[in-house]
């Protein structure tokens, strides 16, 4: 007799996971019938959108993985928990897959992931007119300083999603971090001044280092002193 993979449930899936489930899918199944890989349906209903190399991969994904599962306008907006208008007379299934892709995103980091399309073209800490680099060129390093992986992880997404190459996203040195903030080493405060302003947080430097300005951003809990 043949086994039946199981559907593997966890103690708390993501939106993502609770409709795959719902409708009795494999990761496995989802991904074939998405065309996608496995660790790609895994990256989405875990919002680990950082690990895909551009937004416009995670949000392809997204359209996919919605398509494959028959995610429909009112069940993404449902998933997302945004307000569901009264379902009309004749629903039509599939109404437009790039906004369902949207929301997706939106999911992917449990109502906090935003994609900002602002750019930083100037320093708020250096001569003014001075030009920066493209984010891409910089690249940047997530821990998580709290012991709340999730919320790192969507950090992680965000900051990827500002067009900043996230090189690897672990643990800091300790949990006690009261706080986020962008850390930089010498001579790259303007930059980190820059992503700080987009993801709402400080800045604090490094000693030491050399060569290419690379950034680190440690996670602290979700809301820190004073919030």
């Amino acid at each position: 007799m043949e086994l039946v993979h199981p559907l593997e449930p966890t103690g708390e899936e993501s939106p993502l996971a609770r409709a795959r489930l719902h409708r009795q899918l494999t990761v496995e199944e989802t991904a074939r019938r998405a065309g996608i890989t496995a660790e790609e349906v895994r990256w989405l209903e875990e919002a680990r959108v950082y690990r895909f190399p551009r937004p416009d991969d995670a949000l392809a994904a997204a359209v996919l993985y919605a398509s494959a599962l028959g995610i429909d306008n009112r069940e993404a907006r449902d998933l997302a928990g945004l307000p569901v208008p009264p379902a009309p007379i004749e629903r039509k299934p599939l109404p437009r897959l790039l906004a369902v892709g949207a929301i997706l995103i939106a999911v992917l980091a449990f109502g906090t992931l935003i994609l900002v399309s602002r750019t930083g073209g100037k320093s708020a800490g250096s001569s003014a007119g001075a030009i920066l680099p493209p984010p891409w060129r910089i690249p940047v390093t997530v821990l998580n300083g709290s012991g709340d992986i999730n919320y790192t992880r969507q950090v992680a997404s965000r900051v990827q999603a500002l067009g900043y190459s996230v090189n690897h996203v672990g643990r800091a040195d300790t949990f006690g971090y009261p706080q986020t903030a962008v850390y930089f080493p010498p001579s790259c405060e303007s930059l980190a001044l820059r992503l700080a302003k987009q993801i709402g947080v400080t800045t604090k430097p490094l000693p030491g280092g050399s060569g290419p300005c690379r950034l680190w951003v440690i996670v602290g809990p979700a809301r820190g002193p004073g919030e």
